[in-house]
């Protein structure tokens, strides 16, 4: 009952980490005229913040190191003082270093978040239990951009970050009280170098991050430019972008409870196959439903339900691939899920300005199809 009570927890305090993460997407636009700047360089801004999960393998074993509540609590002050910074003095300076700030907390959180219950929770039922952690990241695009996008149309682009602020200490005290100060799970170990050649001498570990990489290069292909592709082809403003927002958030969390689910049962690489595949048909399929503002709806939803269920099955199994460095092994794969979005995140633009929006598409399908090969080579086939 204890664990049960803490996922439910950890999912609402993660809800308010990944709504900042998450609400640049839709108001990108909005951002850009706010700061007075153009659309390749909040691109550019995103590909800076994505490029920050190289930190992550420094700072992501801190729950290695130093133990599980010391990892949680060191990236939700990370988090607070980055969104403090740019709630205080708005500006778009500030805003990059509160991005910054924020990623990087969220580099330290979720490694340790993850190998914490990677530590007290069955293989075979850990699809299930950290599906429910992941409801957090449809959460912010349902409850936490919906909130953002209400602050930002009645009081302008910087609203949000003083609420988020306060939320942001709010869950520090929670996790303080919530996480045992003795764990005994998990006894902490000071021999970093021992950890990360572990997992840089496993070639499935390798191949396991690989994965993480090419899916999210895919996905935020797609997650840079919606809110521009929504804008230019059916004009929609800042309610509507949000409204949007929260179909994507509820297509994800559809994909997390089909995760919790089947892939337990499926086995974990087989559903992460199926998630790929399913992925790239959306990718292709996306562009020519959406020549209407309905198909478009339509056609985001099954790309971020394929695109969650990915993610969902994939960071279950890298939890068990080298379990004696699992913090470790698991901030690496935040670093390919980071180098991954930075990629995305720089191409983006410059695809959808020169190409249009099919050819985002097809790039997206290109990094699944590589996805699927690094999923082979994991299993040595």
């Amino acid at each position: 009952m204890r664990i049960r009570f803490q996922l439910i927890i950890f999912m609402f305090v993660r809800t308010i980490l990944n709504s900042i993460h998450r609400m640049v997407y839709p108001f990108l636009p909005i951002f850009a005229r706010g700061l007075g700047v153009d659309l390749s360089t909040m691109s550019l801004l995103m590909t800076g913040r994505s490029l920050l999960g190289a930190t992550s393998p420094f700072l992501g074993p801190i729950a290695d190191w130093r133990g599980r509540k010391f990892g949680l609590l060191t990236g939700l002050s990370v988090f607070t003082l980055g969104i403090g910074i740019v709630a205080v003095f708005p500006a778009f300076w500030t805003l990059a270093i509160a991005l910054g700030l924020a990623m990087i907390g969220k580099y330290i959180f979720d490694p340790a978040m993850q190998a914490y219950f990677g530590d007290r929770v069955p293989y075979h039922q850990r699809g299930t239990a950290l599906a429910v952690t992941e409801v957090a990241w449809s959460m912010g695009f349902i409850v936490g951009v919906p909130i953002a996008g209400f602050l930002i149309d009645r009081f302008g682009w910087s609203a949000p970050f003083p609420l988020f602020t306060v939320l942001g200490l709010i869950a520090f005290f929670i996790i303080w009280r919530v996480v045992p100060n003795v764990d005994t799970h998990h006894n902490p170990v000071g021999d970093s170098r021992e950890k990360y050649l572990t997992v840089l001498k496993s070639a499935p570990a390798l191949a396991g991050i690989s994965i993480a990489l090419w899916a999210s290069a895919a996905n935020e292909l797609v997650n840079v430019i919606f809110g521009v592709w929504l804008e230019d082809s059916f004009g929609l403003k800042i309610a509507a972008l949000a409204g949007a927002s929260a179909v994507i958030g509820i297509s994800e969390l559809s994909g997390e409870g089909l995760v919790a689910l089947t892939t337990d049962k499926l086995g974990k690489p087989r559903a992460l196959a199926i998630g790929l595949t399913a992925n790239s048909l959306a990718a292709i399929l996306l562009p020519f439903i959406g020549q209407t503002q309905v198909g478009a709806l339509i056609g985001l939803f099954l790309f971020y339900i394929t695109f969650e269920y990915i993610m969902v099955s994939h960071i279950p199994m890298v939890t068990e691939l080298v379990p004696s460095a699992r913090a470790t092994l698991l901030s690496l794969n935040v670093t390919g899920h980071a180098l991954g979005r930075a990629l995305g995140a720089f191409l983006a633009a410059l695809i959808y300005q020169n190409f249009g929006f099919v050819f985002v598409a097809l790039a997206a399908t290109l990094f699944n199809i590589v996805g699927i090969l690094a999923l082979q080579r994991m299993q040595g086939k």
